[in-house]
């Protein structure tokens, strides 16, 4: 006689099967998760080795966070492609290499572009790619801000990293962007197209703000000098951010490991301390906007 499964026997095997899949599909998930913290860890590591082989290459000055703007100029510099405006910092870094992050030469003002080199990008967030709201954020306030107070000097540059604490001082991390400033409930989406939205994640992403800000500092978004646009690391690897120091090394924190003050909601505040971006060690004021 033909032996079948019963009905009974049926529900039983895919029973099993569906606890397996709820077993194995969490395993593999972390471990995607951390193999993509990995690569994104060694994407910086990378990053820092170009920022002081920039500074070897300009007489120990950082590279600032994107080129100066020079008035009655079309701002244009060449990298090695050709004239581009104003190149930000990770365009400067990678040029060192010839690991350039735009096939071509972008030779004016264009916030839509899209970032193509691989170690410019973050891989637990693979489609944040577009060149403002960038995945990686620079320590721009203490390392190099070209931005002009209204004397006209620059609001910190150049910067000589000789006189950074390269193995204590934050130099790149993953980026939040001005998102930081707002409640994670309250968060919008990642805009690809460089759109310019304070809550959106990763808005204006390639700078990041040092934890405690003052009236008269300068902010990420410099249009928005408040604190709920406050820019910061995002902690994208299970709760905790790639922080790339200047020395090259790499360590994957929680905010308040590097001085950031979080509220419950997730709104970073800007009262916390500067000892790890500072430069010196110690709890600096941000350089003044004036």
């Amino acid at each position: 006689m033909r032996r079948a499964f019963t009905l009974v026997e049926l529900l039983v095997v895919i029973g099993i099967i569906a606890i397996l899949i709820g077993i194995i599909l969490p395993v593999v998930s972390s471990a995607r998760r951390s193999a993509n913290a990995v690569q994104c860890a060694s994407n910086l590591h990378q990053i820092a080795i170009g920022w002081r082989m920039y500074a070897d290459a300009n007489r120990g000055i950082s590279v600032p966070f994107r080129m100066p703007e020079i008035k009655g100029t079309l701002n244009l510099y060449d990298i090695g492609q050709g004239p581009t405006y104003r190149p930000r910092w990770y365009e400067m870094l990678g040029a060192q290499t010839k690991h350039y992050a735009f096939p071509a030469p972008v030779p004016a003002d264009d916030d839509t572009k899209e970032v193509s080199g691989g170690v410019f990008l973050c891989p637990e967030v693979p489609d944040w790619r577009n060149c403002r709201n960038y995945v990686y954020g620079y320590n721009f306030q203490f390392l190099g801000n070209t931005r002009r107070k209204s004397s006209g000097k620059y609001i910190k540059f150049p910067v000589n990293i000789a006189h950074v604490r390269a193995a204590d001082t934050v130099l790149a991390a993953d980026s939040l962007g001005s998102a930081a400033g707002q409640p994670a409930k309250q968060r919008h989406g990642y805009l690809q197209d460089g759109g310019h939205d304070l809550n959106s994640l990763c808005n204006h992403g390639y700078t990041i703000d040092p934890p405690r800000l003052t009236p008269t500092s300068d902010y990420g978004d410099h249009n928005h000098r408040i604190p709920s646009a406050r820019s910061a690391p995002d902690p994208r690897h299970q709760k905790r951010a790639n922080v790339a120091f200047c020395d090259g090394h790499v360590e994957k924190l929680m905010l308040e490991d590097i001085g950031y003050q979080v509220h419950t909601t997730g709104r970073v505040d800007i009262n916390g301390h500067n000892n790890r971006f500072s430069g010196s060690g110690r709890d600096d004021d941000p350089p003044r906007i004036n």
